[in-house]
């Protein structure tokens, strides 16, 4: 898996949004991270509101945009705080959830966030990436896709249970913090669905989706081989 980011063609540091466009791009172009086009990008902001009051915000990819050609209206602006209190909610159906989602843009003509933007509210870093890399679906999908994967990758991960993406997923993983002693890892992978990772920069976002693929690449040549099924599970959020 080889690490593309140039930072003579990235935006600077000061341009939080061109810096999740230009990550956003460089997963996207590689077929090996976006199984049939999935996989989704955040980043958190201060956003002025129509008053010129800063709103923490994070902005997300909204739904129809393809990760390889998005531009920066592709990312859909929400209220961060707004956010995380809808993720406390006990249940919410698939219709409720998105209605929570569209009555927290701050631009009414931004498109529909994605289906896992609750759970990129609650990851506590500046810029969030996910992706449904082959390499790690190849691991997760084995009868012991978790051992595989910690095999793979180490100790300094997440792994959550395949959960339905959406408030449910949300809601797992708001409980799974509340449980944790120390800091959420910046690598999470979900079993059967794809992997998060995070950062204070987008740069060390990408590099670290690069290292966890490339491990999980690594370990299936010395390990596995070529014959494990890279299927990700029903409902692959674009």
């Amino acid at each position: 898996m080889r690490n593309r980011w140039d930072d003579g063609a990235a935006p600077g540091d000061e341009d939080l949004l061109g810096q999740i466009v230009y990550a956003s791009r460089l997963l996207g172009s590689d077929p090996e991270l976006v199984l049939h086009g999935g996989g989704n990008t955040s980043v958190k902001s201060d956003t002025p509101d129509a008053l010129g009051v800063l709103v923490p915000t994070l902005l997300v990819k909204g739904s129809g945009w393809d990760l390889a050609t998005i531009e920066r209206p592709g990312f859909a602006p929400l209220r961060l705080e707004r956010l995380r209190a809808v993720t406390g909610a006990e249940t919410l159906s698939d219709g409720a959830m998105m209605n929570e989602l569209r009555c927290a843009l701050l631009d009414a003509s931004a498109p529909d966030p994605s289906v896992e933007t609750l759970l990129h509210a609650l990851i506590p870093d500046t810029f969030v990436l996910h992706t449904h890399a082959d390499a790690i679906l190849t691991l997760t999908n084995l009868e012991d896709g978790e051992e595989r994967i910690r095999a793979a990758l180490g100790e300094d991960l997440l792994v959550v249970p395949y959960v339905m993406p959406g408030f449910d997923l949300a809601k797992h993983f708001r409980d799974l913090l509340a449980t944790l002693t120390g800091p959420l890892p910046r690598t999470m992978v979900l079993l059967r669905h794809g992997v998060f990772t995070s950062g204070p920069s987008a740069r060390e976002a990408y590099d670290r989706m690069i290292e966890v693929v490339d491990r999980a690449e690594r370990y299936i040549g010395e390990h596995v081989g070529t014959q494990a099924e890279t299927q990700a599970a029903p409902r692959i959020d674009i």
